[in-house]
C-alpha cells in the first residue's frame, strides 16, 4: 500500500509529488508536513490492529509511517521508541497537581529522543540509496545519526559547534561518524550542512528542514496516545466521570521547533483517522536565553525573530529556529502556550527529578522547569491530567549535573569523621 503520498507545504498549502521536492518549499520556503493516504490506511487497520503488535520499539506504528524498515537482524536502528512513562506522585503533591506523569526519552539507544527522527531518517536514505546522511547539531540529533548509521552501515558527517558537550562529541566519534566541530553556533552549523548536501549530493537530516524528521518524532505522539488510553481508564476510575472535560497536557521542550511540531502531527494523524477522540494541550518551554519561538506565540505573529541564543540547555539553544511556525501551531491550536524558564530553573528541576530516579539533561529538565513555572501562574492546576517529557539522559552534559547538586565532600578514610558529616 503507497502510504506516503506527497508533501504539503504548512506555509502556502500548495501540494507535491513524492520526488517532486525533498526537504523545503520551493515557493516560500515553508516546511513541508508528509502527506498520508489516510483513507487507505482506515480502510486496512483499526486500532487494534497496531495495540496488538508485540513490537515495543517505535516500529510498531508502521502503518502509519511514510517508510520501511530495512531488513536485517535486530539493531539500534530497530529499538529507538517504545519509551518508559513514570507516574510522579512525590514530586506533584509540593505543587497540588495530583496527575503528573514522565515520558523518559533518555532510555532510547542513543539516550535521547532525537533516535526517532534518525531512525526515520536513516530508513529514508536506505529507500532513496544515499550515500552519505549529514546533519547540523549540538550533539543530541548527530548522536543518533550516528548510531542509526552505524548500526547499518550507513555513512554519516556530523557538524557541530565546537562548544557541544564533550560527552555528546564522544558518541559520534565512537558511532564511527565523521565528526567536523565549527568555530561558531548551531545555526552556522545549520547553513554549512545545507552548502555541503548541495555540493556533495549528501543527504540532510537537518531538524526543521527534512520533513522526515517530523515522521520519526511523531512516533512519541503515538506512545502518548497508547499509554493514554489505558491511563485514562484508571484515572476516571479514580477521580470520577466529572474530570471528562479536562484534556490531557503535554510540556515539551523547544529549541528549534521540530520535536513539538512532530508531537502535534502524530496527534493530528491520529485525529484524521478518527482514532482519537480529543487532541492533548501542548505547551511548549523555551530557555529564557533561547525563546525566539515563545517570544513570536505571546508576540502574536509567526514571524519568528531570530535570538542571540545564551542558555546552559545546549539542546535547545538556537538563534533562529527553523520549524518555528509549525511549532507556534502546536501550541495554538491545541489551546496551549509558551512558558520561558530560566538556567537556574532549569538546574533545579534536574535535581528534583533526580529525586525520583529521573537523570534529565537540562533540555529535557527544562519541560518539568516548565511544568512548575506554569503551576505557578494556573496554566495546569489540580486534578488536570499532565505529561512531562524528557528528551535526554543527564549523562549528555554532566558538567551541568554537577551544576545543579552540591559537591561530595572529601574526608579522611575515618569512622569519627563520617559521624560528623551525618
Amino acid at each position: 500500500m503507497a502510504k506516503f503520498v506527497g508533501y504539503r507545504c504548512s506555509l502556502c498549502q500548495i501540494e507535491y509529488a513524492p520526488g517532486e521536492v525533498t526537504y523545503t518549499c520551493p515557493r516560500d520556503g515553508g516546511n513541508l508536513d508528509v502527506a498520508l493516504d489516510y483513507e487507505a490506511i482506515k480502510n486496512k487497520y483499526q486500532p487494534e490492529d497496531i495495540l496488538s503488535r508485540t513490537d515495543p520499539s517505535l516500529w510498531r506504528y508502521r502503518p502509519l509511517l511514510p517508510v520501511t524498515l530495512p531488513d536485517g537482524e535486530a539493531t539500534p536502528l530497530h529499538a529507538a521508541g517504545g519509551t518508559p512513562t513514570y507516574r510522579l506522585t512525590t514530586l506533584a503533591g509540593p505543587y497540588r497537581l495530583r496527575n503528573v506523569w514522565l515520558k523518559d526519552e533518555s532510555r532510547n539507544p542513543t539516550a535521547s529522543f532525537k533516535d526517532r527522527a534518525s531512525a526515520i531518517v536513516v530508513a529514508r536514505a536506505r529507500e532513496i540509496k544515499a550515500d552519505v546522511v549529514v546533519t547540523a547539531s549540538t550533539g543530541n540529533a548527530g548522536a543518533a545519526l550516528a548510531g542509526m548509521s552505524a548500526a547499518v552501515g550507513q555513512k554519516a558527517v556530523i557538524f557541530a559547534p565546537k562548544s557541544a558537550p564533550a560527552a555528546k562529541v564522544a558518541q559520534l566519534l565512537v558511532f564511527g561518524a565523521k565528526v567536523i566541530l565549527v568555530d561558531g553556533t548551531y545555526d552556522d552549523a545549520f547553513d554549512l550542512t545545507i552548502q555541503c548536501a548541495d555540493e556533495f549530493g549528501w543527504y540532510c537530516r537537518n531538524t526543521g528542514y527534512n520533513p522526515f524528521t517530523a515522521e520519526g518524532k511523531k512516533t512519541a505522539a503515538f506512545e502518548i496516545w497508547e499509554w493514554w488510553r489505558g491511563a485514562h481508564r484508571e484515572f476516571h476510575k479514580r477521580i470520577g466521570e466529572e474530570t471528562d472535560h479536562k484534556p490531557l497536557t503535554v510540556f515539551v521542550p523547544v529549541g528549534d521547533g521540530n520535536i513539538i511540531s512532530g508531537i502535534h502531527k502524530g496527534f493530528k494523524d491520529l485525529m484524521q483517522l478518527g482514532w482519537m477522540a480529543r487532541m492533548p494541550r501542548i505547551i511548549g518551554v523555551q530557555a529564557e536565553g533561547s525563546a525566539a519561538i515563545a517570544n513570536a506565540f505571546h508576540g502574536n505573529t509567526e514571524t519568528i525573530t531570530p535570538v542571540s541564543a545564551s542558555t546552559l540547555a545546549d539542546s535547545i539553544s538556537v538563534d533562529l529556529p527553523r520549524d518555528g511556525v509549525r511549532a507556534i501551531r502546536a501550541a495554538k491550536e491545541t489551546g496551549g502556550t509558551y512558558i520561558t524558564v530560566s538556567d537556574e530553573e532549569i538546574l533545579e528541576a534536574i535535581a528534583e527529578l533526580g529525586k525520583v530516579g529521573v537523570f534529565a539533561e537540562p533540555a529535557g529538565a527544562a519541560a518539568y522547569a516548565g511544568l512548575v513555572k506554569g503551576a505557578g501562574l494556573g496554566v495546569v492546576g489540580g486534578e488536570d491530567p499532565i505529561l512531562v517529557l524528557n528528551t535526554g539522559s543527564g549523562l549528555k552534559d554532566v558538567g551541568a549535573a554537577m551544576r545543579a547538586v552540591a559537591e561530595a565532600p572529601i574526608i579522611e578514610p575515618a569512622l569519627e569523621v563520617v559521624k560528623k558529616i551525618l
